[in-house]
């Protein structure tokens, strides 16, 4: 079978590592890395209250920084009903996480796809299935964020929006730290509100929020913090 190909989306700290923009994803790794003294949150959850937040692109820039920190990384797409990395990453075929975890033990080495960026590997969301949520619950998924979390130095997971399903909360068991991404005049602050309470609720500590899509008037740069 030929292979398609498949326009990658550019990912600023890939394509322009200086830049004020790449510079905010680098302070948000920083970020990290200050606020675990006490862990270390080897596997983070990124979720947002809605669609359209920017989560997909926080989580694969934050993949990218740490890839080029010299972490050995891996993105995980855990959005079954919203993929992207597969584009993100000109990834011609979406076969990943979701036949993972319907499969059987073998498959799973030969579904995570080396990127272009030095210690990074993306898993892509897999092919679309009608109960995302009871396979993102089920104890095979936690069995491979445990064989991941042995295999790599950074797990990025890019979850869906909390208020548009649960799939993200039925993941928080498994993972160390989450992250909640927020679009400036977007997000409204009832919808945070509720969304934060819901995943405190599963007691997974809350590493941060990231606003997201903020303008700077100075230089008419969008930038993250």
């Amino acid at each position: 079978m030929s292979k398609q190909k498949v326009t990658k989306r550019k990912l600023i700290t890939a394509t322009n590592p200086s830049s004020p923009i790449a510079e905010q994803f680098k302070t948000l790794r920083a970020g990290i890395h200050f606020s675990s003294v006490d862990r270390e949150y080897k596997s983070i959850l990124v979720t947002s209250p809605e669609p359209e937040s920017g989560k997909s692109t926080v989580s694969a820039n934050l993949a990218v920084c740490y890839a080029k920190q010299g972490n050995k990384t891996l993105l995980i797409d855990a959005d079954m009903r919203k993929p992207t990395s597969h584009r993100t990453f000109g990834i011609p075929y979406n076969i990943g996480l979701s036949d993972m975890l319907t499969g059987n033990e073998k498959e799973r080495q030969n579904l995570c796809h080396q990127t272009d960026i030095d210690n990074l590997m993306v898993l892509t969301s897999g092919t679309m299935v009608p109960n995302p949520n009871e396979l993102l619950a089920s104890k095979k998924m936690e069995q491979l964020i445990q064989q991941f979390t042995e295999q790599y130095d950074q797990i990025i997971i890019d979850t869906p929006p909390i208020l548009a399903s649960s799939d993200a909360l039925v993941l928080t068991p498994y993972v160390e730290g989450a992250i909640v991404v927020l679009r400036s005049d977007k997000t409204l602050k009832e919808r945070a509100k509720v969304a934060v309470q819901q995943l405190q609720k599963t007691h997974v500590p809350i590493i941060g929020t990231v606003l997201n899509r903020v303008k700077n008037n100075a230089n008419n740069y969008y930038y993250y913090q």
